[in-house]
Parts: structure tokens; sequence; C-alpha cells
């Protein structure tokens, strides 16, 4: 079985998980400090909270910004619904966007029709590893506060940015199957000091001293043994990201010429850090799909409904997002993790060809 993913732990790893658990100091320490620091500098930022998931930094980012009941937030149509529903933990109105049919991120044209007087930030989100078009974005937000959803592009840029640098704050996932783990995790990156204050009172039950509480906040710290994970995937972030691409050109090459199939576009001046390796079908897609999974080759649809059509979010979704319905049709996502053989990639191209040549 070719798998879609294959988390990797290596005696590294171990040895720093030891290493803080002989310390004793295993929820929030200097470990968490550190890794705060480190991950911060390598995403061209200045500061850094670490907190428990990817959700919860982009619930915690919208908190610290005041986001409340009688706000809109917008973001794309087209992600996994935890880049929406922190907005309504907040009692906020998450406000949907169409995406680029091309790279499947949010369409700037379509943001420029959603934004109001109540509109109190922008999530666009870095899809599959590819940066959105945030110098568009950015552009069109104005004052906006915008606050990049980066849990699947570790390390893309745009125009030589790192995402995560380019908007108010940044948010990433650590979750097993990202470009780099903690186990579970997130982080929350920004260049203002105040803002990421915030985030570390309202991770911590809203103290800033102990027992000293200024804010209503939460438990949603990241694990001292977590940091130390994270600590030592980041130095290998930028190896695996190049075998990742690496695998996304063998893919490239092999795919190309294959009738029905669209590989994926990068757009210029992005650097696509291929978190998923997501080809356009044109017809029977789940037919490409289940044949796939016959033959052993791990392949997955990212994702099989838009946001806004999620029972979740009927009472607060309205519109239609023609091109993000089409994807959910369309997109089917091939294994490209960096511990795929060329021989394991050969199989994955020449099954994908076997199948087409029946449709």
């Amino acid at each position: 079985m070719i798998n879609m993913a294959r988390p990797v732990m290596e005696k590294e790893e171990i040895d720093a998980v030891i290493r803080v658990m002989e310390t004793g100091i295993l929820a929030h320490g200097p470990e968490v400090v550190a890794f705060e620091e480190e991950f911060a500098r390598y995403c061209g930022s200045k500061y850094g909270a670490a907190v428990s998931s990817g959700t919860s930094a982009i619930h915690l980012a919208l908190a610290a910004l005041g986001v409340g009941p009688g706000d809109e937030v917008i973001t794309t149509s087209f992600s996994f619904i935890a880049s929406a529903t922190p907005i309504l933990f907040l009692g906020a109105k998450p406000v949907f966007t169409d995406i680029d049919p091309r790279t499947f991120n949010m369409d700037p044209e379509s943001l420029k029709g959603k934004i109001t007087e109540r509109t109190k930030a922008i999530i666009p989100v870095h899809l599959y590893g590819q940066s959105a078009n945030m110098k568009r974005i950015l552009k069109i937000a104005s004052d906006i506060p915008v606050l990049e959803d980066c849990a699947q592009a570790h390390g893309a840029t745009h125009d030589d940015e790192k995402v995560g640098s380019m908007g108010k704050a940044g948010m990433f996932s650590f979750y097993p199957t990202k470009n780099m783990t903690t186990g579970e995790g997130g982080m929350v990156i920004s260049e203002d000091e105040e803002f990421i204050e915030s985030i570390r009172m309202l991770r911590n039950h809203g103290q800033s001293a102990r027992y000293d509480h200024h804010k209503v906040g939460y438990n949603l710290r990241m694990t001292s043994i977590s940091a130390a994970i994270g600590r030592v995937q980041l130095t290998k972030l930028e190896k695996r990201n190049l075998a990742r691409i690496k695998n996304a050109r063998l893919l490239d090459e092999g795919l190309e010429d294959v009738e029905g199939i669209l590989t994926p576009y990068v757009e210029p001046g992005n650097g696509h850090v291929y978190h998923q390796y997501t080809i356009k079908v044109d017809q029977d897609r789940d037919g490409l799909s289940g044949f796939l999974a016959e033959k052993g080759i791990g392949n997955k649809v990212f994702y099989p409904t838009t946001i806004p059509s999620s029972p979740a979010m009927k009472k607060v979704s309205t519109g239609t997002y023609p091109r993000a319905e089409e994807a959910t049709k369309q997109a089917l996502s091939l294994p490209v993790h960096p511990s795929l053989s060329e021989d394991e990639i050969a199989k994955v191209v020449d099954t994908v060809k076997l199948a087409r040549k029946g449709v």
C-alpha cells in the first residue's frame, strides 16, 4: 500500500522527548518559548504563541482582535471546516468567497464583493501548500486585518515572503500529517507584540502571571513535549519540503499528457510546498479514486463538500459558490510525502494512466 501520508519520527525527535521528560517540565516551559522564537524567526516574523492546535490558533487570533457577535469574518468556501468554525465560536458570522479554479485558493475578485462595514477580519487559506494571492488580498483588505490560515503551507512563499508573515498574523497547524508536526499543536505568529501577548494570556486562562487573570481565557496551551518534537521537526522542514517538491515534479512529468487530468497549477511568484498534490479530474473522479484504492494507491478527496454546504453552517451560510462546488467534484489528492521512493511515484503515475485508459 502506498499511503497518502507517513509521519516520520526519528531518533532526534525521540531523544528530544526523553530529554524534556527527564526535566519534569512537561506542560509549558522553556521548550515552548524556544520553539516559539525559532518558528517565528523561520517564518520571518518577530513573535510566536504556541497553542494546542491549528483550530485554537485561528480561534485565539480572532479573539485577540476582539471579534464577537455582530461582526463578520470573510474566509474561503473551499477548505477544511476549521477555517470557519472558530468564527462561530465567538458568535460572529462567517462570510464566504468563491475560489480561483486554478489554485483552489480565495478568489480576490470574489472577496471584493463580500466586504461590509461589519467585516472585522479576512482569513485567506493557503490551501494544499500554495499561498493565496496575498498581494491582491492585502490591497483589497486595506486596513481590515488579514489573518493567514497557513495550516497546510509551512515554508511556502509568495513573492519570496514566507506565508504567515504578510498579514496581521499567521496561524499554523502541527497535526501529524502536516509538512512538520508536534504530534498535535498550533502556532500564531505576528509582528505585533501586544497582539501575541494577548493570545498568550487567552491560551492560559487569561493570566499575565500566576493567578493574575486579566481576561476570560481558555486552556489551549502547547505542551513542552510537543514543542520539543516541533523544534526538531523544524530543522528538517526545508529538506522535507524539497523532497515534496521533487516528488511533485515527477508526478507532473508523468501525468502532464494524461487525458482528462490537470496537474497542479503554481501561480507565478509562489513557492508551493505540496502538503497535498491535488489534480483535477474532468470526469468520474470518484471512479478513479476507487480504482486507485483497489490497486493499493492511497488517495483522498479534499474536500467533498464546500464549507457553506455543511449542515453545521446551515443557519449562517448564504449564496452560491460555483467554482468551489466544481472543485468538490473534480479535486483528487495523490501521495506526495517525502518518504516516497521514485518507484512508488512511478507506480502512482502508471496506475492513474491505466485507470484513464478505460474512460
